[in-house]
């Protein structure tokens, strides 16, 4: 190939396709029909010499080459667009909508002072908050149901950062918190110190977005040859406050959100007996978004909804949770 000779419209097409992996979508972001989406794509496969994607029943899927080029042409073509078109996003004068995949503890913690700017920047902005059911929203982004994820996801990001420069999903670090035990004011280990004997004999109420029998509390005991009963098992952190609130099982939750729950003058907050991981918060979004200016200006609303959250960091001193 000589690159004088390449079409630069097919890199368009290429980096439409690899966004949306869907032949169709793709050809409804460039305006243009189906076929010639296709002939596009063979051109740019004659033209590089190289099979850049393998059709699926569900879509188009990315060779190894397809996935190593696109950073770069998307670099390019981000660049190119600033230089070109460099008008930003106006978001008192442009609607444009917005879904966010995230549990309701974070909802509850970001989404007032989300709220907040937009409605003080009477920003056009539609949010929509989907439900997260996963700890790795990956495949979320990958596929286009959502433009961000916000939440705890170790292992996620753990394998983006193994990824470096080629991930194709984007993260930054909003807060961090704590987990703390928690359980009525009037339960009788509310008087803490908590220790591991007396937690492992306690019943216990877990939060689990996909429904499973156990969690990382129950991993760190296993590591310990410890266990415990888990008598309840719900999907959201408020369903597990309110539970908590009116009976004598004990749940984990992020210390951050405890106030969250509506129920805070009613439950105690108790430091574990085993450690347990800090809860990191990212924000997560794909890399096709990266150069968009509607999606970078709600980065930065995002960002400072969490800064305005002013989470504290960890449980409050025991005295202070039980009233002594």
């Amino acid at each position: 190939m000589k690159f004088h000779q390449l079409d630069l419209n097919l890199l368009r097409v290429f980096d439409a396709v690899m966004a949306e992996r869907n032949l169709t979508r793709a050809a409804a972001r460039l305006h243009m029909t189906q076929p010639a989406v296709s002939h596009a794509l063979k051109r740019l496969r004659e033209a590089l010499g190289e099979e850049l994607f393998v059709r699926q029943a569900f879509g188009m899927k990315p060779t190894l080459h397809a996935e190593a080029l696109w950073p770069e042409v998307r670099a390019a073509l981000t660049r190119l667009q600033a230089v070109l078109v460099p008008g930003a996003y106006e978001p008192q004068r442009e609607e444009f909508t917005f879904r966010i995949a995230m549990a309701d503890a974070t909802a509850a913690l970001l989404l007032p002072p989300l709220v907040a700017q937009l409605e003080a920047s009477a920003a056009l902005a539609n949010v929509h908050v989907l439900p997260l059911t996963t700890r790795d929203p990956r495949a979320l982004l990958e596929q286009g149901e959502a433009d961000f994820a916000l939440g705890y996801f170790p292992n996620a990001v753990a394998a983006l950062q193994a990824q470096g420069a080629l991930a194709m999903i984007h993260h930054h670090r909003l807060y961090d918190s704590e987990y703390v035990c928690v359980m009525r004011r009037e339960h009788p280990l509310a008087r803490g110190p908590l220790d591991l004997d007396s937690y492992c004999a306690a019943h216990h109420l877990l939060v689990s977005f996909s429904g499973r029998p156990h969690g990382f509390v129950d991993e760190a005991l296993a590591a310990m040859n410890r266990s415990r009963r888990i008598v309840l098992t719900v999907n959201q952190f408020f369903t597990a406050g309110r539970v908590v609130a009116q009976s004598d099982l004990l749940t984990v939750l992020p210390a951050s959100f405890v106030e969250a729950t509506g129920y805070q003058h009613e439950l105690a907050e108790l430091v574990l007996p085993m450690p347990l991981s800090p809860v990191h918060v990212d924000m997560l979004w794909h890399l096709r978004h990266q150069g968009v200016s509607a999606q970078r200006w709600m980065r930065e609303c995002l960002i400072e909804a969490a800064r305005r959250a002013q989470i504290h960091q960890g449980p409050k001193p025991i005295a202070a949770t039980i009233g002594a």
